[in-house]
C-alpha cells in the first residue's frame, strides 16, 4: 500500500530544511528561525473575513440558525407577539406618568442655566504661571484658548469666588455670569466685571474665531473702550471726528461711532455677536448689581424689571371730572 499524501510532504519539507541547514553556517541559523516565526505572525495578523462576508444585521424568521427564527424574538403568544403595544400604555389603567409624574429635582426645568464654572484661584494661578496676560482683557475664548476652562458649556461661563483671597492681579473679566462674591473681589483690586449675553451658537462662533468674543450692536462706548482692541478703538476715536456738521447731534455721532465700528468687526470676523432678546436675559443684563452690559440703558428711577413699569403720579380722573361739574354749576348759578 503506497504512503499517504500528506506523509510524503511532510518528509519531502523536512529534507528540504535538514539540506538548507547543512548549506547554512551555524551563525546564521538562529536568524533563520526569527524570520520564519515573524512571517508567520505578520500572516496571522493579518487574517481577516474578506468584504461583505458577514452581515451585521440579523435576518429575523429565516430558520433557528440565527437564533431568531420561527417565533422571530417575540416568544410565544401575548400582545407582543400579536402586535405591537404603544409605548407607556400599561393595559388600560392610569399610566404611572400621570397617577406619579416626575416632581422637584427630576423634574424637567425649561429655564435651567448650564454654565461652565471658572473660580477666582484657578485665574489668579493662570496668571502666576504666565499663561493668561492680566493687561488684556480676558474673555471666554482667552479661558478656553489657555485651557483654564476645559470647553464651554450651552450658556457660557460664570465667575466664582471659590478662594477670593488668593487673587491679587487687576483684571478686566467678561463673562456670560458672576457671583456678588467675585465682584466684590475684583472691584476691590480696582478691576472690572462684566456680564454680557451669549446664545449657544454664538459661543461656538467665539471660540472658533469667527466672532468678536464681547462687541455687538447694544455695546455702549464704555463697554467698547475696555473690551475693545487697538484697531477698534482706533475706528471709535476717529468717528467723530470725521463727521463735518458742527451741528451734529450726541446721538448721531455715537450712532457714527458704532457703525464704524462693526465696520472694522465686520472686516475681520465672519458673523456678529447678537444681543439678548428673551425678557429674563434682558433683565438680567440691564441690573447694575449683576454688572450687566445693559445697565446704561435703566433711567433714573427705573428698576431693571420690564415687567413693572416706575411709579407715576396717581391721578383720579373721576374726581377731577366732579370737580370740574361743581366748578361749572357753580358758575352758572352766579347772576352776576
Amino acid at each position: 500500500m503506497p504512503p499517504p499524501i500528506r506523509a510524503v510532504r511532510l518528509a519531502s519539507s523536512l529534507l528540504q530544511i535538514s539540506r538548507a541547514h547543512a548549506r547554512t553556517p551555524q551563525f546564521l541559523l538562529p536568524s533563520v528561525h526569527r524570520q520564519q516565526q515573524a512571517r508567520c505572525a505578520s500572516i496571522l495578523n493579518r487574517l481577516s473575513d474578506n468584504r461583505a462576508a458577514y452581515q451585521k444585521r440579523i435576518r429575523k424568521g429565516r430558520g433557528p440558525a440565527s437564533g431568531k427564527g420561527k417565533t422571530a424574538g417575540r416568544g410565544q403568544k401575548g400582545q407582543h407577539a400579536h402586535g405591537k403595544v404603544p409605548t407607556g400604555f400599561l393595559g388600560g389603567q392610569t399610566p404611572l406618568s400621570i397617577t406619579k409624574p416626575p416632581r422637584g429635582n427630576n423634574k424637567y426645568n425649561p429655564f435651567t442655566v448650564e454654565m461652565s464654572p471658572i473660580n477666582l484661584d484657578r485665574i489668579q494661578s493662570w496668571i502666576d504661571q504666565g499663561r493668561i496676560d492680566p493687561s488684556k482683557p480676558i474673555t471666554m475664548k482667552e479661558l478656553a484658548k489657555t485651557r483654564c476652562l476645559h470647553g464651554v458649556k450651552r450658556h457660557g461661563v460664570k465667575l466664582l469666588g471659590r478662594n477670593a483671597d488668593t487673587l491679587t492681579s487687576k483684571i478686566n473679566i467678561i463673562v456670560s455670569r458672576a457671583s456678588s462674591s467675585a465682584i466684590a473681589r475684583i472691584e476691590a483690586l480696582g478691576g472690572t466685571v462684566t456680564t454680557r449675553f451669549y446664545s449657544p451658537t454664538s459661543i461656538k462662533r467665539v471660540l472658533k474665531g469667527e466672532s468678536h468674543p464681547s462687541v455687538s450692536l447694544m455695546a455702549d462706548a464704555e463697554f467698547i473702550t475696555r473690551a475693545g482692541d487697538s484697531e477698534i478703538l482706533s475706528a471709535l476715536e476717529s468717528a467723530p471726528s470725521s463727521s463735518s456738521d458742527i451741528s451734529t447731534s450726541p446721538a448721531a455721532l455715537s450712532h457714527d461711532a458704532l457703525r464704524a465700528v462693526m465696520r472694522k468687526v465686520g472686516e475681520k470676523y465672519k458673523y456678529r455677536l447678537p444681543d439678548a432678546t428673551g425678557r429674563k436675559d434682558i433683565e438680567y443684563y440691564r441690573d447694575p448689581a449683576h454688572r450687566g452690559y445693559l445697565a446704561y440703558t435703566i433711567k433714573e428711577g427705573e428698576s431693571p424689571s420690564l415687567y413693572f413699569k416706575p411709579k407715576t403720579e396717581y391721578v383720579d380722573q373721576k374726581k377731577l371730572d366732579r370737580s370740574r361739574q361743581v366748578a361749572k354749576q357753580k358758575a352758572e348759578n352766579k347772576l352776576f
